[in-house]
C-alpha cells in the first residue's frame, strides 16, 4: 500500500477528501500529516482518523531531521493541500517529483508568492474572467510553477463573489485531487 503524506495549513477539506477516497479504494493511506499552524482544523482530522501528525515551524521545516523524519514513512507522495509555506529546496531535492501541490486557478495565471485562496479569487473576477478552476503540478523550487499534471475548469459567472467561486473550486479540488494522486501512484 502507498504512503501518502500530507501538509496542510487550514481546515484539512482536501485532505478529508483524499483520506475519504482512499478509505474506499485500499491503494494508498496518509501516514502523515504536517502542519504549520497548531491550530489549525486538519489537525482536528488527523486526530480523529488517528493520522500521526507534525506541528512545524519555519527553523525544523529547514532541518535535516525534518527530512528524516519524513523519509522514515516511505512516501510515495507528499501532498501539498492548502500548505501555504514555500517548501525547501532541500526537501525538493530529497523528494524529487514526489511532492505536488494544488493550486485554486489555472496557472499560470494567477499564481506566485502570496495568491492562495481568496486572494486568487478576488483576483480572477476583478479581471472578469470568464472561467477558473484548478491546478495540480509538481513542485519545483518556485512558486507554482512545476509541471502541470492536470487543470480542470468552471465558469465564473458575473454574479459570483470569492466566495461563491471557492466552492466550485473546492468541488473540484475534491473530485480531481485524489483521483489525481491515484493516478500518479498508479503510474510512477
Amino acid at each position: 500500500m502507498h504512503s501518502i503524506i500530507i501538509f496542510a495549513s487550514g481546515r484539512g477539506s482536501n485532505a478529508q477528501a483524499i483520506i475519504d477516497y482512499f478509505r474506499n479504494t485500499g491503494k494508498a493511506k496518509v501516514s502523515l500529516i504536517v502542519t504549520n499552524k497548531a491550530d489549525a482544523g486538519v489537525l482536528e482530522i488527523a486526530r480523529y482518523e488517528h493520522i500521526p501528525f507534525l506541528v512545524i515551524d519555519k527553523q525544523t521545516f529547514k532541518e535535516a531531521l525534518f527530512i528524516e523524519q519524513l523519509q522514515e514513512y516511505n512516501p510515495s507522495l507528499i501532498v501539498l493541500a492548502g500548505f501555504l509555506w514555500k517548501i525547501p529546496d532541500a526537501v525538493i531535492h530529497a523528494f524529487p517529483n514526489k511532492i505536488i501541490n494544488i493550486h485554486p486557478a489555472l496557472l499560470p495565471s494567477y499564481g506566485g508568492k502570496g495568491m492562495y485562496g481568496h486572494h486568487v479569487h478576488n483576483a480572477v473576477i476583478a479581471d472578469a474572467k470568464e472561467e477558473s478552476g484548478i491546478s495540480i503540478h509538481y513542485v519545483n523550487e518556485v512558486y507554482d510553477s512545476g509541471n502541470i499534471i492536470v487543470q480542470a475548469r468552471c465558469p465564473v459567472h458575473s454574479n459570483d463573489t470569492a466566495d461563491t467561486l471557492a466552492q466550485k473550486i473546492h468541488r473540484l479540488e475534491h473530485y480531481f485531487y485524489p483521483r489525481t494522486i491515484e493516478f500518479i501512484l498508479n503510474h510512477p
